[in-house]
């Protein structure tokens, strides 16, 4: 069974779109929470994930826009929440409601998680996989920190498929992880898009320019 592994599309369109024209055949594709938030297309993105049936978990923003704050996010981070609680469809904050924090998929073989399996708003960077995050999945992935790797151990998998719509790992293209479970592979994947539309359409609907800025840097 082959797996597309994807998180953190915040509200990326470009970017979705040229991961899911990229991904190569999988049975099914799963995602790690963070569908919206700070880039200008929530809505659609929500859109494409629901009427593809893709597992998913809520990541922080998604919880802060159904919740209605913006916890303790700074200004990047709350202005695209409140653009995304303004922008999304009823049946698109439906969908997003309904996301559990933690979901199990494959009969119990993969677990997705945002940050880590105790706590969805905990960062759990590389540094931080180890065994002892496992229990009994054959792959746990998380997202969060929009940092992409993996590790591999006797007990099974830990991987982050680092961010589709905002990568922090200092490569700017958009990130994905295809797992084959059968054989206990991972194959890390990076893909451009088009950086520029992004941009001149967070300036088009008055999102802080900063929020376009990092994407040429992957920071």
């Amino acid at each position: 069974m082959r797996l597309g592994v994807i998180s953190d599309v915040h509200g990326n369109q470009p970017a979705l779109d040229a991961v899911l024209s990229d991904m190569p055949r999988v049975e099914y594709v799963v995602c790690a929470g963070d569908v919206v938030g700070y880039n200008p297309w929530p809505d659609e993105c929500v859109t494409e994930l629901a009427e593809r049936s893709v597992p998913t978990v809520s990541g922080n923003h998604d919880r802060a826009v159904t919740a209605g704050t913006g916890f303790r996010f700074n200004s990047l981070a709350a202005a695209g929440v409140d653009f995304a609680r303004d922008e999304l469809s009823p049946e698109s904050l439906d969908w997003l409601t309904s996301l559990p924090k933690t979901r199990t998929v494959a009969d119990g073989h993969v677990k997705l998680v945002h940050g880590h399996p105790e706590d969805p708003d905990r960062y759990t960077y590389p540094d931080d996989f180890s065994p002892s995050l496992l229990s009994g999945e054959d792959l746990l992935v998380m997202g969060h920190t929009h940092v992409q790797d993996h590790a591999v151990y006797d007990d099974g998998i830990v991987l982050n498929p680092g961010s589709v719509g905002q990568p922090r790992d200092g490569d700017p293209r958009a990130a994905y992880t295809v797992v084959d479970l059968d054989a206990m592979s991972v194959d890390e994947h990076r893909v451009g898009y088009d950086v520029d539309r992004v941009a001149e359409r967070v300036t088009e609907v008055g999102l802080p320019e900063r929020i376009a800025t990092r994407l040429y840097e992957g920071r």
